[in-house]
């Protein structure tokens, strides 16, 4: 247990200096903007010169407070171990610039990295507080999308952004927004989703058969029953990669033509065959 703590520290640590690097090295050098609470504290520096390093820590303060009431323990004390590690790569890093002529170059990088630190944090158990505590809580109450409960935050501090940093700029920032997204997108829920196939056939004990034994996937097989016709019926239900999701209609074809299938979108799959790890707030 101590082991994995160190290990998750040290990878909260990795992720807020990338997080750093984003804002010092690429965004606030390029006078780009960024969304949620890290946004508001880059418009009080533009505005007013305050030290995005220690506007993080009040901002986000009272978001922990919030926070600490429904969101678990373990996800506090590792956003307690970001939130000050950001603050203090956000000061050392603060003199560390990336200037260009193509703003656009610095908007991919700047997103590229923000989703990058911030994947690495909440694979680790934490999160980069302000709008990502609000996004964890949309996701634990409401199933949104974590990462695209982040973007409509983000957006949210965006907009009016364009009185400081011009119309130009802040569309660019829609970009970096855009790519973070994306990249925090595929480092929590994986660069492989899944279909969930659902197969109601009077040839389902052939159709489970070929699957079995050509796909290698398993099946599980619910008894059902079919209001319309009075009829029992048996369904078959298996989870496979995007490649095989042809091979599983030909095969169905094969037996059964007039078959019913649904198939689904599965974004992440926890179990023998598939991935094992197990997210925990």
């Amino acid at each position: 247990m101590n082991k994995k703590i160190f290990y998750n520290v040290v990878k909260i640590l990795l992720g807020s200096f990338i997080f750093a690097i984003s804002i010092n090295v690429f965004s606030i050098s390029n006078n780009l903007g960024e969304g949620g609470v890290t946004g508001l504290t880059m418009l009080l520096y533009y505005g007013f010169s305050w030290s995005p390093a220690l506007t993080n820590i009040l901002f986000n303060s009272v978001l922990l407070v919030i926070g600490y009431k429904f969101l678990g323990k373990d996800t506090i004390y590792y956003t307690l171990v970001s939130v000050f590690g950001m603050s203090f790569f956000l000061k050392i890093t603060s003199t560390w610039a990336f200037h260009t002529n193509q703003t656009i170059i610095a908007a991919i990088s700047a997103g590229f990295l923000m989703g990058l630190g911030m994947g690495v944090i909440m694979r680790a158990g934490g999160t980069t507080a302000g709008s990502a505590i609000l996004a964890k809580l949309m996701n634990k109450y409401f199933g949104w999308n974590t990462s695209y409960a982040l973007l409509f935050f983000d957006i949210l501090v965006v907009v009016p952004s364009i009185f400081m940093i011009g119309l130009e700029n802040m569309l660019f920032t829609i970009v970096s927004l855009s790519v973070s997204t994306f990249i925090l997108n595929f480092i929590l829920e994986g660069s492989n989703p899944k279909k969930a196939i659902t197969i109601i056939s009077d040839k389902h004990e052939e159709i489970a058969s070929k699957v079995t034994r050509e796909l290698d996937r398993g099946i599980t097989v619910v008894p059902g029953y079919g209001y319309y016709q009075g009829a029992d019926k048996t369904i078959l239900y298996i989870v496979v990669s995007n490649q095989q999701l042809l091979e599983v209609y030909k095969i169905i074809n094969e037996f059964d033509e007039y078959a019913f299938v649904i198939v689904n979108e599965v974004q992440h799959v926890i179990g023998e065959g598939f991935t094992r790890q197990i997210y925990e707030d």
